[in-house]
């Protein structure tokens, strides 16, 4: 059994799963690959024939719920959440890896925000470096990613954390709750890359979830 899982949560991402899939089993081949889909085309079809491991959540219930069930699904001592829109580098892996396993850290966050990643739409880079410079004003932590969907975490972290999966904006809260309860939490910087089929995200509701989320975190 291996001390790594890859955790991905799929809609609708045909194109992409298998370029994605591969480029995990290049560079970690003993790796599980777990996916929760919610799926109306063929990426569950494609992701198991490739060897992942598929949980079905139909129909659909929203991005934290079948966030909260890949996280908490997976056998390994550490958890890799990545995108599966082949927008993250799958290279880095193995350092998110190393990194809780060897280094102690509790939560690993690959952060987009070093500088203006060309893939990432000036109004997005804008609203995240904001979100970012209020959680670290209230934090005590300079954070500039909260939405990164490229984590590491250590299993037994994330089988304790208490959070809530309703709602938009679950990784604010992923990444702030360890934060705040003492466990060790560092930032890397990562390349982010244009992605493979259409986005679903809804800026808005994206916003305001993500302040609800950072103030409820911070004064709960």
């Amino acid at each position: 059994m291996s001390d790594l899982t890859v955790a991905m949560i799929t809609l609708n991402e045909e194109n992409a799963v298998g370029k994605v899939v591969r480029s995990i089993q290049a560079v970690v081949p003993d790796a599980e690959i777990l996916i929760v889909d919610s799926s109306t085309d063929s990426t569950a079809e494609i992701a198991s024939e490739l060897g992942a491991h598929v949980i079905k959540q139909f129909p659909p219930i929203g991005y934290g719920p079948a966030m909260a069930l890949a996280l908490r699904s997976g056998s390994g001592e550490v958890v890799v959440t990545l995108d599966c829109d082949d927008t993250y580098p799958a290279e880095r892996i193995p350092e998110l890896r190393r990194l809780v396993l060897e280094e102690g850290w509790d939560v690993v966050d690959g952060s987009r925000l070093y500088g203006k990643p060309q893939a990432m739409p000036m109004p997005n880079y804008v609203a995240n470096r904001m979100l970012g410079a209020l959680a670290s004003l209230l934090f005590g932590k300079r954070l500039n990613d909260l939405h990164s969907g490229m984590r590491a975490y250590r299993k037994s972290v994330v089988d304790e954390l208490r959070f809530d999966p309703k709602g938009a904006a679950l990784p604010v809260e992923l990444l702030l709750r360890p934060l705040k309860e003492g466990r060790r939490v560092h930032v890397i910087p990562i390349e982010y890359t244009f992605r493979i089929g259409q986005s679903t995200m809804r800026p808005l509701e994206t916003m305001k979830w993500s302040m609800r989320r950072i103030l409820r975190v911070r004064f709960s």
